[in-house]
């Protein structure tokens, strides 16, 4: 195939209530979607997306990124081994030296303009045998008058797992949030738990205290010096998580961490299917589990992550997609189902949807 078409549109996409992130506050999602189209009339579509807060580039940088990929990239010839984990595409994006969305954003596309022209779903094109269903965890965070009843319809809509951030309150209320989300929950539904590097030492330790006898699953980044965390697991045998860590570790390092319990893999922050891909593999091999993980990204880009997810875990590991209750309208219509708790791989892949074009403006 020849690559003749690449688009790009910035998108503003409404959120259903205010969000605070990483010390960043939105109102709205905003992104790119970049269209690929070859010489065969196959078409892909792609999300970037930096998330204020944790994503180190921004928005103008990303779109500058992508309108210097689109006058390089036009006209290359397509083969097979674009798809490669040490294929020419992959060391083209290297040599760029591509912001982490971006790369993302352009793997996306290529690999659902691969998929749709050998007439295969995302997940099929990543695996031969895919996960037929991923299951999601759900997302609590908010007022604590609201997360209790949450946490109930969660279980009540037969979510797996679910995922309570805390952080920003006092470790006493913390505590507090976690038993009483853990009684809403029952045994049946695992809890996660988010810190995003929120706690001294000291307070990690009274706050693993403080909820003894609450079953939960893992806890993400309770600490601010990330240095520690080999220490928090060993003294208190706290199940951790690693997420922000990933993005200062290479692949190879990884065996450094064998104290965590599972790593969360976001394409946006980790740079796309390359990077998730040789991390899953590497982590599987440590014991630890991928967890695929969304960073509020559109129906586009949540529809690569279930591919991902159904690629990536055998077992039936439920994935961070529920960001997508945030968003008030989307680029793609209909839009993704996710509302009990489990998704079927192969009916979201292969449902026709249109894009959204009142919310793009082309760039």
């Amino acid at each position: 195939m020849i690559l003749s078409g690449f688009d790009l549109f910035q998108y503003r996409v409404p959120l259903v209530t205010t969000l605070k992130l990483g010390g960043a506050v939105l109102y709205e999602r905003e992104g790119l979607l970049v269209r690929l189209a070859s010489s065969t009339g196959a078409v892909g579509w792609g999300d970037v997306a930096p998330l204020p807060g944790f994503s180190l580039e921004s928005l103008a940088e990303a779109r500058q990124q992508m309108i210097a990929q689109r006058e390089a990239l036009r006209g290359w010839f397509i083969t097979s081994d674009w798809l490669e984990l040490e294929g020419a595409f992959v060391h083209h994006l290297g040599a760029q030296g591509l912001a982490p969305s971006v790369r993302f954003g352009l793997e996306l596309a290529l690999w659902n303009l691969h998929a749709a022209a050998q007439g295969q779903t995302l997940a099929q094109l990543l695996t031969p045998q895919p996960r037929a269903e991923v299951s999601l965890n759900g997302l609590l965070m908010g007022a604590s008058t609201e997360i209790v009843e949450k946490a109930r319809c969660m279980r009540e809509a037969r979510y797996r797992a679910v995922k309570l951030k805390i952080g920003r309150e006092s470790i006493d209320e913390a505590i507090y949030r976690v038993r009483e989300v853990g009684r809403a929950l029952g045994p049946d539904v695992r809890l996660r738990l988010d810190a995003n590097r929120a706690w001294s030492f000291d307070e990690a330790m009274a706050f693993a205290r403080g909820i003894a006898g609450v079953p939960i699953e893992y806890i993400e980044e309770p600490l601010q010096d990330p240095k520690r965390l080999p220490e928090l697991a060993e003294q208190y045998q706290m199940p951790l998580a690693l997420d922000e860590t990933l993005t200062e570790v290479s692949v190879e390092a990884l065996g450094v961490h064998q104290y965590a319990r599972a790593v969360i893999l976001k394409p946006t922050l980790l740079g796309g299917f390359v990077p998730v891909l040789r991390m899953a593999r590497r982590a599987s091999t440590l014991g630890m589990t991928p967890v695929l993980s969304a960073s509020f990204e559109t129906g586009i880009g949540l529809q690569g992550l279930v591919a991902l997810a159904a690629a990536v875990n055998k077992n039936d590991v439920a994935a961070g997609l529920d960001t997508y209750r945030w968003l008030a309208d989307d680029v793609i219509t209909p839009r993704l189902d996710f509302a009990q708790g489990r998704v079927d791989v192969a009916a979201m892949l292969e449902a026709p949807r249109a894009i959204n074009e009142s919310l793009l403006e082309a760039v």
